[in-house]
């Protein structure tokens, strides 16, 4: 039989100190969701005995930090369909589904969801399609996924009311056991008598599991309170109480060996849940003898704790890599924020922004996954960017395609003005009109490449059509403008000749030699202007010879007949100074309506030089009349002082 305090022993062992490892409870997120699951997760410490110091002259069995984070190894998915097929064995089949399994499977299959979505709008932008027109296809995966994700949901919560009404059940069952112990430890008889019953009362409290958490540690105290008073009570044969201790001892020391050997494993997360299976099992076991405890117990623990660093380290690791690429997707946030801001004038700007973004967007899929409490935060963030940069992406190309639209009617409109005017014979008319048109043309902003090259080649079609037409006809003309060119020059030339000459006859001369020019048709329009003002240079220095010899010779031939108009009477003088009064009244008149007609041409126009210089030459001609009218007067007058 075994001794008392042997199982006492066995049945105190408990989990570690608190503050000799990290704690268990603490939580390490390692996954990625992209939809916040419900917390309905079994608390852990309803699953394993709560921590608590063993008396002094009791030495602590080790038991492994259970953590809630803790997982087994994930499957990879590598498609939806297979997200979808697990999810339907989980909501259908009797297999009771994780919480962490749940996870993995929403994360998986939003992952996957989000980069096929992303994969269809880069490759229809790349094939030229119109951002404005996208739009995201319903997702036939999407809507069975979360069918079948609400009835493993409708699952969970059931087994969770189903643990929950077990656990009040399991703590009706050991409080049933610890009264039954403590009935049997009124007396050595007794206890003594009810050992068989005692022993089959243990084995009932290892089978019963989950109770309470907030139960669970005043349970476990009571039940090794009646259990130690027990085996104080107890008396064993020392036989049976040695063959116990040596088939303890064989168990414990395949279990030191087991635990020794999981430090060999890779897989941390597999060696931890291998080691929750044997410290249970330790804890089931009885004591061995005495002076071999603290050696067995020594050897467990160190082994124990062995993987539970190993453990935590693993976590350790995650957390930082998980801080790590949340840095780096902060910053990838910043950039496409940054890039959205930037100002965008034309296509050329909106494309090449348009690349970098998806360039940041390939780089985020690379970076794993950020902590948990911040992943879908920092993905709505990026999302959010990436989605004001398109968004506002597709409304510039819907104006600008709008614009497009009515740039091209109005060049249809100028094309249509174009071909009613290319089998027009109006040559000087039509020609304005159509390089009206094209200065108009050019006003009018772009039309999408090949669109405009077609409408630019049709316009210019019409154009051509005229203007080849215009200068056919014009061939001919052209001739005879070099020919009356050539004769202009002759009759400046001889007029020239006349400006150096003196004579009786030369205003006759001039006169005749206008006459001819001005009979003598059109010259080439770019010889005009420079012919025109070589013409009239020799005229005017030629009228202005002529002007002042004829003025004087005409008062000269006035003074010589003033006296026989003063032999006719003094009334003849008078009439003849009366009207050339009236003639200098009216010179002055004309001149300064002229000067008046000079203004206005000058203040409108600078395409007027040609007639304001032919009204020049009038006026200054009045003025010379006007003044040989007043010398007239003057001789008149003279001749009057004389008699």
């Amino acid at each position: 039989m075994m001794d008392s305090q042997e199982n006492v022993l066995n049945n105190e062992a408990q989990l570690e100190e608190t503050n000799s490892q990290p704690v268990a409870e603490e939580e390490v997120k390692v996954e990625e969701t992209v939809v916040k699951e419900e917390t309905e997760e079994t608390p852990a410490a309803e699953e394993t005995v709560a921590k608590e110091e063993a008396p002094a002259e009791v030495a602590e069995e080790p038991v492994a930090e259970e953590s809630a984070d803790a997982e087994p190894a994930k499957k990879v998915f590598a498609t939806k369909q297979e997200v979808i097929e697990r999810l339907k064995e989980l909501a259908h089949g009797d297999e009771s589904p994780t919480k962490e399994e749940v996870d993995l499977l929403k994360t998986t299959f939003y992952k996957l969801h989000f980069a096929q979505r992303e994969a269809e709008m880069k490759a229809y932008l790349e094939g030229g399609g119109d951002p404005e027109k996208y739009s995201v296809l319903p997702d036939e995966d999407e809507e069975v996924f979360k069918a079948e994700m609400g009835i493993v949901k409708e699952k969970r919560a059931k087994i969770f009311l189903e643990q929950e009404q077990e656990k009040q059940e399991n703590l009706k069952k050991k409080l049933d056991i610890i009264e039954k112990i403590k009935g049997m430890a009124t007396s050595p008889e007794e206890a003594n008598k009810n050992f068989q019953e005692f022993k089959k009362l243990q084995q009932e409290w290892k089978e019963i599991r989950l109770v309470p958490a907030d139960k669970a540690n005043e349970l476990w105290r009571n039940y090794q309170l009646y259990v130690e008073q027990y085996y104080d009570l107890l008396k064993l044969n020392s036989e049976a109480r040695e063959y116990d201790f040596k088939k303890n001892l064989e168990i414990k020391k395949r279990l030191c060996e087991a635990a020794e050997k999981l430090a060999e494993e890779t897989d941390v997360i597999s060696a931890f849940h291998q080691l929750q299976k044997l410290h249970q099992e330790y804890r089931e076991t009885g004591p061995v003898a005495k002076d071999l405890r603290e050696e067995m117990w020594a050897r467990f623990k160190a082994a124990s704790t062995v993987i539970n660093k190993k453990h935590q380290q693993h976590f350790d690791d995650l957390r930082s890599k998980e801080e790590e690429n949340l840095a780096r997707k902060t910053e990838l946030c910043e950039k496409v924020e940054a890039i959205a801001k930037e100002e965008n004038k034309s296509a050329g700007d909106w494309e090449r922004h348009t690349k970098q973004i998806i360039d940041l967007q390939t780089e985020w899929k690379t970076i794993g996954f950020a902590p948990q409490k911040m992943n879908v935060k920092i993905f709505e963030r990026f999302r959010a960017a990436c989605d004001d940069f398109f968004g506002r992406k597709a409304e510039f190309f819907k104006d600008m395609k709008a614009k497009f639209a009515e740039n091209a009617d109005r060049k249809r409109a100028l094309i249509e003005q174009a071909k009613a005017l290319q089998d027009s014979t109006e040559w000087k008319s039509t020609s304005d009109k159509l390089i009206a048109l094209q200065k108009e043309w050019k006003t009018i902003g772009m039309v999408p490449k090949r669109l405009g090259d077609q409408l630019w080649n049709e316009f210019l079609g019409a154009c051509n059509k005229f203007f080849e037409a215009r200068n056919a006809a014009n061939q001919g003309t052209r001739t005879a403008e070099r020919e009356n060119l050539q004769k202009k020059r002759d009759v400046i030339s001889q007029l020239k000749a006349l400006a150096e000459e003196a004579g009786e006859n030369i205003q006759e001369k001039v006169q005749q030699l206008v006459d001819e020019y001005q009979t003598i048709g059109h010259v080439p329009f770019k010889d005009k202007d420079k012919l025109y003002k070589e013409y009239h240079e020799v005229l005017d220095k030629l009228y202005k010879d002529l002007n002042i010899s004829t003025a004087r010779r005409r008062l000269d031939n006035f003074k010589s007949n003033i006296k026989n108009m003063a032999e006719r009477g003094g009334d003849v003088l008078d009439n003849e100074r009366a009207r050339l009064m009236r003639r200098y009244e009216g010179l002055k008149q004309e001149i300064q309506t002229y000067e008046n007609n000079l203004g206005f041409l000058n203040a409108a126009s600078k395409k007027g030089s040609s007639l304001i210089d032919e009204m020049n030459r009038k006026v200054q001609k009045l003025k010379d009349d006007c003044e040989l009218v007043r010398q007239k007067i003057k001789a008149i007058d003279a001749e009057n002082t004389e008699e």
